[in-house]
């Protein structure tokens, strides 16, 4: 190793269990591939691991003789720029998570692993071919058949392609090659995803949309923020169906115009087909390129995008929660739509919320954050409040249209007048009916997958229950199963009760596939009804094209959970009904009630967003509740005054943080005993400024064949709390069988 060597070095994080960089030489060999960002490969102790260069000064210089090198660099490109590197150490200091957890979030797998692009053989035509007589090849009609083709196809054709559309086999190919008449080449091929026949959304492009005075007034005040240069969060408050996609892609356009590059966050992978291809139609003058990020993409595609983002090929990239990664170029605008969703937070590690990660990740690079919605957080409102944040509004919806109707069917009166509880209550059946009658189309709402929520025995009084988990079993009509939603387990029906034998156990309560089977029964026979639920997520394009034939009137009911809630603009829709709105509310959690009403009035959204008006139909056991008054009126300043002075009082967020501290086990008593244990040793040295509640068991006691038990924290410093907790966590003698987790600005409590 020669002296200069010696002085090639880096600071390194590993991803293997290294919360802190460590120091390692590089030879001159590797070093115009090493750099701030880069993926290496190095030893540690037996092992060879990933690691990425965090800096390229390190603070600590090791001595010689212990020093270790690099081994390899395991992708050219830059995997991070140091923008992303400051929001990692940021987000494992703010959501207390591992390094190694953050930087594979941020990652993605196929880059880590070191795949390359997809390439594809190429048959290129070379000057002798170029002019090259038929004369030359009358013996060869299939060389000159391939000879023919090359030339209409601009003379670089592929090679699989050709011999497929002309039936010939390669020796063709060969043919023309030994006659010097062709090359053969290679060719990146792109994975894009959506780009299909299920693309059939057609949006407008720009020239031809014109905006209302309210939108040309948000539009404006976006580009004032844009044009400044500087950090800023601005909320666009807009009713369902008031235009704010158009407000988002005038801003979009704004930021493109200033070689700005732009993200686009949608909270549910089935709003992120519409969305692309709204944003693609807009920008097609243009020819701008926008690539898909989300975790339902191939390796492959993901890749692809990553490619076209981090070479600044593409400027625009439309995802779920975790496209705020994406490696954008001179990023100076993230738009979150529906920023109020809780699908915006992770439940696994780590546990970083989208809309909050991207306010950080604007504020790091000096751009403007839009977070848009009909019904906004309780957190980004408060922000408002305190001129954190600037607002924008639009309250009328586009075109002049009204909003819909909304009635609030009392189901303890249709219960009084049937022998059993009604499902469906006679209006909105009347409803259903009449919509079909007029060639109008319907949605249906119930957050609840299966046929039946569970199986019940009258005589004994059992429940099958999860063997691993705290809930009863949903029946499953399509392969008449019981399963778990939360852990995955799955068992037969049973026919007889399995604890005494009995003939009467009875599949009680009601799922989507129940609602389906009822509607199609009570619908004309030509009626159409089309379940979308989770379990048709898992299946490749299924719900795009679930969508596609809805939005071509193939399909007269939709029956969905929360995947088709929110942003999804179908026009010939004038009908949603709510099956049970009092769902949300039965929910041990504080935003039980704000979820409520934002899932009622997002749903009711759904319905006349075309030409003709809309209705609504929630079906209720408690019509009196507030949620539902206000939303039947779409009264969020009512709704959010009562809201937030209960919270005020009680000192709930958004006036404090929320940490959750969570304690897991396989033993019940044990992990009771720690948490009870851990709640005693606060209580003896206190945390300035913290609040403790608990310990308690978990609304959901037990999960994935874990016992759970849970603290609940709040105060204003989360960072320093944060710190102060991990440095408690560390001396706590915590049993290894039973492990922690906090959660910061937990959603979720149950």
């Amino acid at each position: 190793m020669s002296p200069h060597e010696q002085e090639l070095l880096a600071e390194i994080q590993p991803m293997a269990g290294f919360n802190h960089p460590l120091t390692y030489g590089y030879s001159l060999k590797l070093a115009p591939l090493i750099k701030v960002g880069s993926i290496v490969r190095i030893p540690l102790g037996p092992r060879r691991i990933l690691g990425v260069v965090f800096s390229l000064k390190p603070k600590d210089k090791p001595n010689a003789k212990k020093l270790k090198f690099i081994s390899s660099v395991v992708q050219e490109e830059q995997a991070l720029s140091t923008e992303l590197i400051r929001l990692a150490r940021w987000m494992t200091s703010y959501y207390s998570s591992s390094m190694e957890s953050v930087l594979e979030c941020m990652i993605p797998s196929a880059i880590r692993d070191g795949m390359q692009a997809k390439t594809e053989r190429t048959l290129v035509l070379t000057d002798k071919g170029k002019s090259a007589t038929e004369s030359e090849l009358l013996r060869a009609p299939k060389q000159r058949a391939l000879l023919h083709y090359m030339r209409k196809g601009k003379n670089k054709i592929s090679l699989r392609s050709a011999l497929k559309d002309l039936q010939l086999s390669e020796s063709a190919a060969q043919g023309l090659v030994q006659k010097g008449f062709a090359e053969i080449g290679e060719m990146v091929v792109e994975r894009r995803a959506y780009d299909d026949e299920l693309d059939d959304f057609h949006g407008k492009v720009r020239s031809e949309i014109t905006l209302t005075k309210e939108q040309k007034k948000a539009a404006g005040e976006m580009t004032t923020d844009l044009r400044s240069k500087d950090f800023g969060v601005r909320l666009l408050l807009g009713v369902t169906g008031s235009g704010k996609t158009e407000v988002y892609l005038e801003a979009m356009q704004e930021a493109l115009k200033n070689d700005g590059g732009v993200l686009f966050l949608v909270p549910e992978v089935s709003l992120a087909p519409q969305t692309v291809s709204r944003v693609r139609h807009f920008f097609a003058e243009s020819g701008e390129e926008v690539v898909v990020w989300h975790s339902h993409l191939s390796a492959g595609e993901r890749l692809d995008a990553w490619r076209n983002l981090s070479s600044g090929k593409a400027r625009i990239a439309v995802g779920a929660r975790s496209a705020v990664f994406a490696p954008i170029r001179n990023l100076r605008l993230v738009v979150v739509d529906e920023e109020h969703e809780s699908a915006y937070k992770q439940e696994d590690s780590p546990r970083y919320h989208g809309r909050d990660v991207a306010v950080y990740r604007c504020m790091l690079n000096r751009a403007s954050c839009v977070l848009g919605s009909a019904t906004p957080s309780m957190e980004t409102l408060r922000n408002v409040d305190r001129k954190k944040y600037l607002q924008s509004k639009l309250n009328h919806r586009i075109d002049g249209r009204e909003l819909p109707l909304v009635h609030v069917v009392d189901m303890r009166r249709e219960a009084q007048m049937e022998r059993t509880p009604p499902v469906l209550s006679q209006p909105l059946v009347e409803s259903l009916r009449q919509r079909y009658s007029d060639r109008e189309q319907s949605i249906l709402f119930l957050n609840r997958r299966g046929f039946n929520t569970t199986m019940i025995c009258p005589d004994c009084g059992h429940v099958e229950q999860c063997k691993d988990c705290s809930i009863a079993l949903t029946y499953h009509r399509t392969d008449g199963f019981l399963k778990c939603h939360l852990c995955g387990y799955r068992k037969p029906s049973p026919m007889v009760c399995p604890s005494c034998q009995s003939l009467n156990i009875r599949k009680k309560g009601h799922g989507t596939q129940r609602i389906e089977d009822l509607v199609s029964s009570l619908m004309p026979k030509r009626a159409k009804v089309v379940r979308v639920d989770a379990d048709m997520a898992y299946r490749k394009n299924a719900l795009r094209s679930t969508l596609r034939d809805f939005r071509k009137g193939r399909i007269d009911v939709l029956v969905g959970t929360q995947m088709i809630a929110k942003g999804l603009d179908f026009p010939n829709v004038t009908l949603v009904g709510v099956i049970d709105a009092d769902l949300p509310l039965r929910m041990e959690d504080f935003r039980a009630s704000e979820r409520a009403f934002q899932l009622l009035v997002q749903v009711a959204g759904r319905a006349g967003r075309g030409d003709r008006a809309g209705e609504v139909y929630v079906q209720s056991y408690a019509p009196h509740s507030p949620s539902i008054q206000f939303a039947r009126k779409s009264d969020l300043r009512g709704f959010v005054e009562e809201e937030m002075e209960m919270r005020k009082e009680l000192g709930y967020p958004p006036f404090r943080s929320l940490i959750r501290h969570l304690f897991r086990g396989r033993s019940s008593e044990k992990t009771e005993f720690y948490a009870q244990q851990w709640a005693r040793a606060l209580r003896e040295n206190p945390i300035e400024g913290l609040t403790v509640r608990g310990p308690a068991a978990a609304p959901l006691e037990k999960m994935k064949g874990l016992y759970r038990h849970h603290l609940f924290y709040f105060t204003n410093e989360v960072t320093r709390v944060v710190r102060e907790l991990e440095i408690k966590r560390n001396a706590f003698p915590l049993d290894r069988e039973v492990h922690d987790i906090l959660d910061v600005d937990a959603q979720n409590i149950h």
